[in-house]
């Protein structure tokens, strides 16, 4: 069975950055492609960022293309969200997700999910 942790959300100024982290266990890491996906309140949970299997292919949302870097290590059995120039719209729970192999940017398509990290961008 998948694990998955996120961390590193918190409070932050317009303008400023965070990078929120996602250690994953239970199973090879390398099998699986992963997702970064946020959900504001009273709003449906939206994909922000994927990366396939071998780290060779990612994706964004077009609202956070150029400010924010999916990445992982597989040292780490980690998958990280670099945000930066963050907007008070990016107010939100972020859950990291896995599925096997290929990144998509459908919810449905992910069967592993963390517990959520809140980031609040307000001054």
């Amino acid at each position: 069975q998948v694990q998955l942790v996120e961390s590193g959300g918190g409070l932050v100024l317009p303008g400023g950055s965070l990078r929120l982290s996602c250690a994953v266990s239970g199973d090879t890491f390398s099998n699986y492609a992963m997702g970064w996906f946020r959900q504001a309140p009273g709003k449906e949970r939206d994909a922000v960022a994927a990366i396939s299997w071998n780290g060779g292919s990612t994706y964004y949302a077009d609202s956070v293309k150029g400010r924010f870097t999916i990445s992982r290590d597989y040292a780490m059995n980690t998958v990280y969200l670099q945000m930066n120039s963050l907007e008070p719209e990016d107010t939100a729970v972020y859950y990291c997700a896995a599925r096997p192999t290929i990144a998509t940017m459908n919810v449905q398509d992910y069967d592993y999910w963390g517990q959520g990290t809140q980031v609040t961008v307000s001054s």
